[in-house]
């Protein structure tokens, strides 16, 4: 497993993305955010930006990514369907062409217990969508990331990974569907996705980290009704939140900057994080991840099968 401990980073719960970005100058450095324009995406381009990077907003709807991000000064947006191989190449492809590289990767789009839903060949969509998707486009993108030695690939999971180990056995669940338990396979596979990335990528300087945001109530939650999240006890019957412990999309963007910044976090890798700082191993209700996400075979099991199921493999 990976070595998950603390590492005095001096922020927490309540930071926010510039807080942890002060006295940091990002001015020459490119960042790709995936779904950078909605929910804590925004929030990460705003700082990302506000720090003098230059960001590159991948969007499935450009339209609106451009509302979003009017009035922020070097943002660059491009169209890319996470659950559309074809749209990942194509994307991949462009921005290879332009010959930039890329300091920081922060894989923030994700889909969040959506009903039933089968794409490309029959996958199930949120293991799709929030895992091979990313899975591919940093594969396909890895040119323009080991160009840089020093640079980050931020995962974007959640403690949602404590719902589902990887189903081995019925990756896309075709014996019955759990969006929750899918929800959870796609959060851990986003993890166990770092742990791999880093392994292989550090040799290339290139460093890989995972994380949970926190709770934050953004975008994420369409596919909730308002009584559902009612009661989980998130919000009041108006839609005002709840649970003390969720984050605003300042304090919840902190931790995957911190992440992809943070000189404390010089020489490490394949980690977990929350809350500004390396996650402790839990295998109860206690913050942190639970071990089977961090599993070294696992995580090499996984790309494996990832790498099958898409083709792309930028370490053949």
């Amino acid at each position: 497993m990976t070595e998950q401990q603390a590492i005095g980073s001096g922020f927490g719960h309540d930071s926010t993305a510039d807080d942890v970005l002060a006295g940091i100058d990002l001015s020459g450095k490119l960042a790709v955010v995936t779904g950078g324009y909605s929910g804590l995406g925004l929030e990460t381009t705003r700082a990302l930006a506000k720090a003098g990077a230059h960001v590159v907003v991948p969007a499935r709807r450009p339209d609106a990514a451009k509302e979003a991000l009017s009035g922020i000064p070097g943002v660059e947006i491009d169209e890319l369907d996470l659950g559309d191989l074809a749209s990942v190449r194509a994307f991949a492809d462009r921005f290879l062409a332009s010959g930039r590289s890329i300091d920081i990767m922060i894989d923030n789009a994700a889909i969040m217990a959506s009903p039933e839903t089968r794409i490309g060949p029959g996958w199930e969509a949120q293991f799709a969508t929030n895992h091979l998707g990313h899975f591919a486009l940093v594969n396909r993108l890895w040119p323009a990331i080991a160009a840089d030695s020093g640079a980050r690939v931020v995962s974007v999971s959640s403690t949602g990974h404590r719902r589902s180990d990887i189903r081995w056995d019925d990756l896309h669940f075709e014996q019955g569907y759990d969006k929750w338990e899918a929800y959870g396979q796609a959060k851990t596979a986003n993890v166990l996705f770092a742990v791999q990335l880093d392994a292989l990528g550090k040799d290339s300087g290139v460093r890989a980290f995972a994380l949970h945001p926190g709770g934050i109530l953004t975008p994420l939650q369409r596919h909730l009704e308002r009584e559902e999240m009612v009661g989980y006890g998130w919000i009041d019957a108006d839609g005002n939140p709840l649970n003390p412990a969720f984050k605003s999309p300042e304090q919840g963007a902190a931790t995957q900057v911190w992440a992809a910044t943070s000189p404390k976090l010089e020489g490490l890798g394949g980690v977990f994080c929350e809350d500004c700082e390396i996650a402790e191993v839990s295998t109860d209700d206690s913050p942190g991840v639970r071990p089977y996400a961090i599993d070294r075979e696992s995580a090499a099991r996984l790309w494996t099968v990832s790498a099958e199921l898409t083709g792309e493999n930028a370490f053949r």
